[in-house]
Parts: structure tokens; sequence; C-alpha cells
């Protein structure tokens, strides 16, 4: 992927630039919007002199569909949907594809050393885990980095709907990071893609690595093909979008004329959306980060996932012994099924994700108690844990903001002149 020239001045590292204070969080969680200090710099945050210009920090959060508190009608019906979708799942359709009997038989024949296996798979899954915002936000420190992605985790896993809230949230740790408007936003646009990428990838690896295991992956051939075609479209579009801001506009234009009509058939009034202001600030963004990190931001976003796989393998072998199937079908299995991420009726693919991959280990010869056992010790594994780590991190982040405004405010008092 190779951006021509026509894209914007290099974005300022973290840190170049003096920042606002992120934006406090209320007792739900909701970002609260603190006034912007005056200011003839929008770039630091602050408003225009003449206070009808919107500062850098409302345009970026502007830019990424943010928000500072929760769709609450939005997610309580989610919410519902979702408990029951997976009630569904989990008591009508995994009984009918894995066995939840012989899974405890499966589980109770798990040795000490399986279990310390497993913790230390999910220490390292963990510890991946805090590396795509340090790759994709220049200077910012694992230990930022880590606070951040494990928050957004909490809440796209754990809420439903709450998308935009998690993007605010992001935004508010990485500009109190010292990370300016145009780096924060960049990081995350880039992170958001790449996750995209890896996501749909994982399906065409997966088909084939049952094939390179001898497994008869013909049944999974179409899926292949629309995989490897709606991975191509994307990365193809995506190209085209960082080479040529004219095709970023047409492109946008075209997006308005396939989505209004469709919006105006379910709105009152006259609402319409502008697709092409919002790729071109996705552009815009990201360009620059695009051509010089793309590398190193793969990379992270690849670790995440087969870090993820390797507490699945480890659970197999845990509950498998020598009777497991071999790494290339397992690996098979996973990837294959984490195309029920992209079904957005649970956060993360919960439910989707884990009939999907009973089933599929299966076909690929694990015993149906094995393959139950494994799924869930995986998905308990890889999701009760992180939920805790994230809760933790954002309250970590709340007390370390407070800490330093109030150090900040002392400063400020005494450096006072005396009356």
């Amino acid at each position: 992927m190779s951006p021509s020239s026509e894209r914007p001045a290099q974005q300022p590292e973290p840190g170049e630039e003096s920042q606002p204070d992120a934006p406090a969080m209320d007792v739900g969680g909701a970002a609260a919007a603190e006034p912007a200090a005056t200011s003839d710099s929008t770039e630091s945050g602050g408003t225009a002199a003449n206070g009808d210009a919107p500062s850098a920090d409302e345009q970026a959060r502007a830019h990424l569909g943010a928000s500072s508190g929760l769709d609450k009608k939005r997610t309580i019906i989610g919410g519902i949907i979702a408990v029951i979708f997976l009630a569904i799942v989990f008591w009508r359709v995994i009984p009918q594809i894995g066995d939840y009997s012989a899974a405890v038989e499966s589980l109770q024949a798990m040795t000490i050393w399986s279990l310390i296996a497993l913790i230390v798979a999910v220490v390292i899954y963990n510890f991946i885990y805090g590396w795509p915002f340090v790759a994709a936000v220049p200077g910012l420190k694992y230990r930022q980095g880590f606070v951040v992605n494990e928050s957004a985790f909490l809440v796209s896993n754990g809420i439903p709907g709450g998308g935009a809230f998690g993007l605010g949230l992001q935004y508010a740790q990485l500009t109190s990071y010292k990370a300016t408007p145009t780096a924060a936003t960049a990081g995350i646009g880039a992170t958001g893609v790449w996750s995209i990428f890896v996501t749909l990838g994982l399906p065409t690896t997966g088909i084939a690595a049952l094939a390179l295991s001898g497994d008869d992956a013909s049944g999974y051939i179409w899926a292949a093909i629309i995989a490897i075609g709606i991975l191509a479209a994307v990365i193809g579009l995506f190209a085209l979008i960082l080479w040529s801001e004219k095709f970023a506009v047409k492109l946008g234009h075209f997006g308005n004329r396939l989505v209004n009509p469709i919006l105006a058939r379910f709105k009152k009034h006259d609402w319409q959306v502008h697709l092409e202001d919002t790729i071109l600030d996705l552009r815009n963004d990201i360009v620059d980060l695009v051509k010089r990190r793309w590398i190193v931001i793969t990379i992270s976003q690849i670790g995440v996932s087969w870090s993820q796989f390797a507490i699945l393998y480890v659970a197999l072998l845990a509950v498998s012994g020598d009777n497991t199937i071999s790494l290339l079908a397992a690996y098979g299995s996973w990837a294959v099924s984490q195309i029920g991420i992209m079904i957005p009726i649970t956060p993360g693919g919960l439910g989707t994700v884990d009939a999907a991959l009973i089933g599929l280990l299966q076909a690929a010869g694990a015993d149906v108690g094995d393959a139950t056992a494994a799924a869930l010790v995986w998905r308990a594994s890889s999701y009760v844990p992180q939920m805790a780590i994230g809760l933790g991190c954002i309250f970590f982040w709340r007390w370390e903001e407070a800490r330093r405004r109030k150090a900040e405010a002392d400063e400020a008092g005494t450096a006072q002149p005396a009356t």
C-alpha cells in the first residue's frame, strides 16, 4: 500500500503541543464535556478567539463519531436482544452441536500444569493486546496503550451499542496522554480499520490451514471465495481512498446516492448523510500514519489474533491430552469461526463464534466433549479476565487523571503571587 504524495503534512507527535485536560468521566462512565479554554490555536484543543469556531477537540470527536455518553434506549434494547440471543445459543443451539455433560468430563481431566499453561497463555495475550495503540500513536508508552486498548475491550464487548461511547473514551484517554487531536483520531481510525482487515482475513487463512491439515475444506470453499472477495474489495477501496482525494470524494458521493434514499424512508424529517466528508476526514487523519507505520500496526493486530488462538489451543490440549487434533486443524477451525464477529447481534461475536467453533472443531476430528470444553474454556479465559482488566484500567485512568489534575491545581495555587 503506497499512498501518493497527495497527502496532508505530517501529523504532530504526542507531546509536541500542549493538550487540554481530558474530559472527566461521570459516575456512569460517560465523558463529561468541559469548557475549552479560549485560544487562538485550535490544534491544542482550544476554541477560536471569537468563540464561534469549533475547537480541534470538538472537530476530532465529530470526525470519529464519538459520543460523550451512552444512548440509553439503544443500549437497553440491544442488551435485551443480546440476552435473548445468548440464551437461545447457549441453551438451545450449542447443546445440539456439542455436549455439556461430556464437556464437564473433559474439564475434570485437566491437570494443574494445564491450568498453569492456560494462565501463561492468557497473560501473553493480554500483554500483546496493549501494543496496537502503541504502534498506531507515535510516542505513546506501552502502559498508556495498554490502558486505552483494554478499556476499549470492556466497552465494545460489554456494552451493547456502546461503540460511539467507546470511541469517545479512547479519544479522552489518548489526549490525556498528550496525544494531539490529530494523532488521537489517526490512531483510533487506523487500529479500527486494521482490526476489520484482520477479522476479514482470518477465515481465508483458516480454510487454507484446514486444507493443509488434510481435512476436507471443500465445504468452505464458497465462504473462502466470498471472504477473499470482501477483503480484496475493502483493502482496494481503502488503498484508493489513500491514493487519491478525488476518488475519496467520488466514493462519498456514490455512497450518498445509495444511503440517503434509504434513510429517507425511515426518517420523518429531511435528514441526509454526507459520506464524502466522513471519508475525507478518515483519509486526512490516517494517510500519513499509514504510510509510516502500517507494518507495525499490521504486526500488532495479527499478534493479538494469534495470541488469542494460542489460548484456544492450550485449552484444547488441556482437555484432550494426546487425542487432540493438529495445530493446523485447530487454527483453521478457530479462524473460520471468527467470521461470527461480523454478526452484530452480541458484542464481540459472543455466542455466534462459540457455536461455530464447536461445530468446526468436531468437523476437524475433535471429540464432542473436548470441542465443547475447549470452546467454553477459551471463551472464559479470553473474555472474563480481560473484562476485569478493562474495568481496572478505566478506574486506574480516572484515578490517574484526578491525581494529575490535583497536582496541577496545587502547582497553580502555589504559583499565585502574594497579595
